[in-house]
């Protein structure tokens, strides 16, 4: 699956999702764009925003989505918290549709 790690996700988490390509939005240049434009232009080149942001799913319209969002449900979105979720993030990308919002938490 191709992944877009969020400005809200540390970059190197992404190294931990084996199986998956990852890339984030500061390498895409893409830092700063607000949601909805950020989702339109990931669209033509990623399947899933991956995102510690808990309140995207209230700022966009999950049935017009352009690809799917996960949601990183952690105590705070540090590496140290975050990793505690990879596993369950790795189930949940194993089953994502696309254009759907998920939340992965502990």
């Amino acid at each position: 699956m191709r992944i877009l790690l969020d400005e809200s996700v540390p970059e190197r988490l992404g190294s931990h999702l084996s199986g998956h390509a990852c890339q984030s939005v500061r390498e895409r240049g893409w830092k700063g764009l607000k949601n909805g434009r950020l989702l339109i232009a990931a669209a033509a080149d990623f399947d899933v925003l991956l995102t510690a942001d808990r309140n995207m799913e209230f700022q966009q319209n999950v049935a017009k989505l352009p690809i799917a969002i996960v949601i990183m449900l952690a105590r705070s979105n540090r590496f140290e918290d975050l990793a505690k979720l990879i596993p369950a993030l790795l189930r949940e990308l194993n089953h994502l549709q696309p254009r759907t919002l998920k939340k992965v938490a502990a």
